[in-house]
């Protein structure tokens, strides 16, 4: 696994007051299917649904299972990296949280949560261009 990670994705509870606060940080992004991407160097910052973000990453949204209503995502070239990357997380004691499938957006990606309960995803997004330093570019959408 490469050292990096290509997108903060934090879990709101209202996205138009969310975006709002940013863009008066001065901070711009597109929304599209009620997300919001914003480029922050060679990562982004995701604004979306808390209750989204946990069902997407395999957990429930609550005090006990300790989500903390972020995640963090590394983006990678292929499917297959996608599953070398899960195996040897869950081999270093991470706990797979949702197996690695087939996205909507059309990608593949798993997730797992670290010793601490952190969430991060693995993800191969053919929309997404990563560089080969493995920075991150946002398409127009």
């Amino acid at each position: 696994m490469e050292q990096r990670i290509t997108l903060i994705t934090l879990g709101v509870t209202d996205l138009p007051r969310s975006k709002a606060f940013y863009e008066q940080l001065g901070w711009t992004g597109q929304e599209a299917e009620e997300t919001v991407f914003m480029q922050a160097g060679g990562s982004a910052l995701v604004l979306w649904s808390r209750a989204k973000l946990a069902a997407d990453s395999g957990v429930a949204d609550s005090a006990s299972t300790g989500f903390a209503g972020f995640t963090l995502a590394h983006n990678v070239r292929s499917s297959a990296e996608v599953d070398d990357i899960m195996t040897v997380a869950a081999a270093a004691g991470a706990t797979v949280t949702r197996p690695a499938s087939s996205t909507f957006y059309g990608g593949y990606a798993g997730c797992f949560a670290d010793p601490d309960g952190y969430i991060w995803e693995i993800a191969h997004n053919p929309g997404f261009t990563l560089a080969a330093d493995g920075s991150l570019t946002l398409p127009e959408f």
